[in-house]
């Protein structure tokens, strides 16, 4: 696979120094020469100096037979024109675009340019250390329309199957995290102390579901 990566700052110089471990071919862009000593002596791939949405360099790093294309400079503006002109141009499906403004995410998503908003990934991981009580979703598509949570739920709801859990709510659940290795749920597999139960549900749902799991199960105790 060959891969073109904008930006020579420490995630793209770290993401071409993996590739290129993993025997995939890399050329990676940057306006500044120096940024290239990131890669190391040893590294053996394109450099290409230039702006990353310039056509002709573009062209220079591979992108006409680039695999994938991936845009993770410092600036929002150059990862989206740069992830278009790739796209659009050069014809490069699979692509994505790192963007610190996350209400810029959203939309670009919207439009079909998968992107990784860095600080709302990392406000969110931080809020979940600080607040893990408040912070249920562990995941939210773009849309905003549907949330991976993990469920806090009663103590008396341990002994019992998952599958009460699931009628009770009216969801299934995904997986369950147990003595820290995730596992998917079985017919037989009964919820105990220290579970984690993780969930897909609808944002207008969530309050609701996370009630149901909050409160002891239907009938009381097992």
């Amino acid at each position: 696979m060959h891969v073109v990566i904008l930006g020579c700052g420490r995630v793209g110089a770290s993401l071409a120094r993996s590739l290129a471990e993993r025997e995939h071919t890399v050329a990676i862009i940057d306006k500044d020469p120096n940024a290239f000593q990131r890669l190391g002596p040893d590294f053996d791939q394109i450099t290409v100096r230039g702006n990353g949405f310039d056509r002709e360099v573009l062209a220079k790093a591979g992108a006409a037979r680039a695999d994938a294309f991936v845009a993770v400079s410092s600036g929002d503006n150059s990862n989206i024109i740069a992830t278009r002109v790739a796209r659009e141009h050069f014809g490069v499906k699979n692509v994505v675009a790192r963007i610190y403004d996350s209400k810029r995410a959203l939309v670009f998503e919207r439009l079909g340019i998968p992107t990784i908003a860095t600080v709302r990934w990392a406000a969110d991981r931080l809020l979940r250390q600080l607040l893990p009580r408040e912070q249920s979703h562990l995941w939210r598509d773009p849309s905003a329309t549907l949330s991976l949570v993990e469920l806090q739920f009663h103590e008396d709801w341990i002994g019992h199957p998952v599958a009460d859990l699931e009628r009770s709510t009216g969801h299934r659940v995904s997986y369950v995290q147990r003595f820290g290795k995730a596992t998917l749920p079985t017919a037989s597999m009964v919820l105990q102390d220290g579970d984690k139960v993780c969930l897909f549900v609808g944002d207008a749902e969530a309050g609701q579901v996370e009630a149901i799991a909050a409160a002891p199960p239907p009938g009381g105790e097992q």
